[in-house]
């Protein structure tokens, strides 16, 4: 016969973990309050908190291992003294009543204790955690522009493809000087690779001197240094080709490599700055500079690991090559910049007067062309331009001249080159500069939708048969009325879309027309 389990049963439910934690932790919130508002009371609120456990179906100790109260505060007396919070994770801090008389408020020194009022994080979450310290600034997604994530994952890409592509560079130059060395000692060796640095630093203090053109059109430019940084790369895997040109080969690499590296330093600063919406330029710079030494690293690894299969070197260079260029595209797009340079400028000003509205910052600068590079002459609107260029006789000149006489700036165009020219006197400010960027514009609208100027001509057309003088001098006219009316609506419009009117990036050269007298 099965013996009969005679012990009681316990009537006391066992509450679940959270619930237990909860009701803990606000038994001991209310009597600690209740002990620093009594001292007669003399209530403890670990004892509270035990009373409290044991009535949730735990012991002290066992709720003390759960970390609902710890073992020190049982059996003691404690009072509340502070609260704090960091980063969403909050504490409370008790002290120990020293047990001084007649209520006096003593403590026992050394003896503030502290409980936690969150649960602890996984593992997993505090890995994550730990990485984001390294990877993204503080205050993160509140203290950067929105377009501070596409920029990074584009940038971290660059240097992924960029630090696979180092490692085959590398080792074809160390090839291409290890087949030299059999005719050479290995002092002559020495100096091939120091001349070739050299020529690299002298190619960059040369370059370095562009100057304010890296502001002007800084994402034409800094797409250009990563072509160019490509474009060394291929000549420095040529050098396995033809290994007795190695010096020669290794300088110009140099040379391509280091102009790459200065538009990038110089161009890395106001990328930056716009993604920083608070005094966080150097944590933004920092967290930006870590996801690109990391993205580095993984690449090079790899690399490494695909070098040991020896596969084709030119296959790679290709495949590596497109993958750079096309994260340095993505990644120069993904910046959104809100003052106006030209390119951003020409992109306003023609949607504002075919539809009347002024892009918005991401709009305006998706549409900005990165491949109109600063040293290329094709450009219809010349700002700032010399007098020599813009007028071929005195006639054209002095016929326009009364037009802008109380404006600090001429705009005209010349027929035989193609281009309108701006050009600005010596009084001109920062808005006159911006105002007549915008008139030329908008000659170069009225020209292009003229019936009698459908296009443009070319510099080898003669001008009385494309467009007689007096015509142009009567569309100048009408331009002069019409930046009258609009210039005004142009600038509150592009203002009330987040750009920055008070400064512009639009590089007007340094030639003013004085007074002859």
């Amino acid at each position: 016969m099965t013996p009969m389990n005679l012990k009681p049963k316990s009537t006391t439910q066992s509450l679940p973990s959270d619930a237990a934690r909860l009701l803990v932790r606000e038994t001991l919130r209310i009597s600690a309050d209740l002990a620093s508002s009594s001292s007669s009371a003399a209530a403890e609120p670990s004892s509270a908190a035990s009373a409290a456990a044991e009535s949730a179906g735990l012991r002290p100790s066992a709720a003390a291992n759960l970390g609902l109260i710890d073992e020190q505060f049982v059996g003691s007396s404690l009072r509340l003294i502070c609260c704090e919070e960091v980063d969403g994770r909050r504490w409370e801090y008790f002290a120990e009543n020293g047990g001084g008389r007649g209520g006096s408020k003593q403590f026992k020194n050394g003896s503030i204790r502290s409980v936690s009022l969150h649960s602890p994080q996984a593992p997993v979450e505090e890995l994550m955690s730990f990485i984001r310290s390294y990877v993204v600034p503080e205050g993160f997604p509140d203290t950067v522009a929105s377009s501070y994530v596409p920029y990074m994952t584009w940038r971290a890409l660059k240097h992924f493809f960029g630090g696979a592509m180092g490692v085959f560079t590398t080792k074809t130059l160390l090839s291409s000087v290890g087949v030299s060395k059999n005719r050479a000692t290995p002092g002559a060796v020495a100096i091939n690779w120091i001349l070739k640095d050299g020529a690299g630093r002298i190619g960059k203090m040369l370059y370095s001197r562009q100057g304010k053109k890296f502001d002007y059109d800084l994402k034409q430019l800094r797409f250009a240094g990563d072509l160019l940084l490509e474009l060394g790369a291929g000549v420095e895997l040529a050098t396995s080709v033809v290994p007795h040109l190695f010096l020669p080969l290794a300088c110009a690499a140099n040379v391509a490599k280091n102009v790459g590296a200065v538009t990038s330093t110089s161009t890395r600063t106001p990328i930056y700055k716009a993604f920083a919406k608070g005094e966080n330029i150097g944590d933004v710079t920092a967290k930006g500079e870590c996801v690109g030494n990391i993205a580095d690293l993984l690449g090079t690894g790899f690399s490494i690991m695909m070098a040991k299969r020896n596969p084709s070197l030119v296959t790679t260079f290709a495949l590596l090559s497109c993958g750079y260029l096309l994260s340095s595209y993505h990644e120069v797009k993904s910046v959104v910049l809100r003052t106006l340079n030209r390119a951003r400028l020409a992109v306003a000003i023609d949607s504002f007067l075919k539809t009347g509205r002024v892009p918005t910052l991401e709009e305006g600068n998706m549409m900005e062309s990165i491949f109109n590079f600063p040293w290329s002459k094709e450009r219809p609107v010349v700002l700032g331009s010399r007098f020599k260029d813009a007028f071929q006789d005195p006639y054209s000149y002095l016929g326009i001249e009364p037009i802008f006489e109380k404006e600090r700036y001429v705009v005209t165009y010349n027929s035989s080159k193609g281009n309108i020219y701006a050009l600005l006197k010596d009084q001109a400010k920062s808005d006159d500069i911006l105002k007549a960027a915008f008139h030329a514009h908008v000659l170069l609208h009225i020209l292009r939708s003229s019936p009698q100027c459908r296009s443009l001509p070319s510099k080898h057309e003669e001008v009385d048969q494309i467009m007689p003088f007096t015509d142009l001098e009567a569309h100048i006219a009408e331009s002069y009325k019409m930046v009258s009316a609009l210039y005004g609506p142009f600038k509150s419009k592009a203002t009330e879309q987040g750009w920055v009117m008070s400064e512009s990036l639009l590089n007007p050269g340094r030639a003013r027309l004085c007074d002859a007298n």
